[in-house]
């Protein structure tokens, strides 16, 4: 069973920077593509970043680009999601996730385990 754990998250002023980590557990995930999601409060769970198995590639949605970086290191078994320049709109609760497949997706379905979320709050 694998287990993903969300850490790094917290009250940031806006314009300032967070660094999320996932560790997971169970098993490695080196030959899966790892994502990152944000619900707010009354909004549904959105796509935020994805990288490949072995990050070598990376995709991100239009709203972070620029903004947000999505990395992996396979020896510690950890994806990491740098966020700076933040906005209170990216105030939500951010969730790791393990896709079934190697390859980058913002597709939901394509993601079967997920960490428990980590919340990130920006002040104005």
């Amino acid at each position: 069973q694998v287990q993903l754990v969300e850490s790094g998250g917290g009250l940031v002023q806006a314009g300032g920077s967070l660094r999320l980590s996932c560790a997971a557990s169970g098993r490695t995930l080196n030959t899966n593509a790892m994502g990152w999601f944000r619900q707010a409060p009354g909004k549904e769970r959105e796509f935020v970043a994805a990288v490949s198995w072995n990050g070598g590639s990376t995709y991100s949605a239009d709203f972070v680009k620029g903004r947000f970086t999505i990395s992996r290191d396979n020896a510690k078994n950890t994806v990491y999601l740098q966020m700076n320049s933040l906005k209170p709109e990216d105030t939500a609760v951010y969730y790791c996730a393990a896709a079934r497949g190697p390859y980058t997706t913002e597709w939901h379905d394509a993601y079967n385990y997920w960490g428990q979320g980590t919340q990130v709050t920006v002040s104005s």
